[in-house]
């Protein structure tokens, strides 16, 4: 005997909720994230702006989940503010996105490394 699908299980069978529940999904993903590190290591909006060389309305925009998409390099910035890297990985090849140096502050570069 087969268990009867669950109201949310038929739901996700119309092509039109799933989608937007996807979406909606990605959007929040990211934005509990930010809340949760940001509770984690205790740092203010401000806090993370200052650290990661953004303004303070670009963080508040990603953690409310008011900004949807985020740029590549202000992800990179913001990991690294938190301490993490960002690494693109596919089989035994990794990709490491790194900041430049002080001096080239907004340089992003890509460090290809075999695991």
């Amino acid at each position: 005997m087969n268990k009867p699908l669950s109201t949310f299980e038929r739901k996700m069978k119309n092509p039109k909720f799933k989608k937007a529940f996807e979406e909606g999904y990605r959007e929040l993903l990211f934005s509990e994230l930010m809340i949760s590190i940001m509770d984690d290591d205790d740092v203010s909006i401000r806090g993370l702006a200052k650290e990661a060389n953004l303004s303070p309305s670009v963080i508040q925009d990603l953690r409310s989940g008011k900004q949807h998409d985020i740029k590549v390099s202000n992800l990179i910035k913001i990991a690294h503010a938190f301490g993490y890297e960002v690494i693109l990985q596919k089989g035994e090849k990794r990709l490491t996105f790194q900041e430049g140096t002080k001096a080239s502050k907004h340089h992003l570069s890509v460090v290809a490394a075999a695991c």
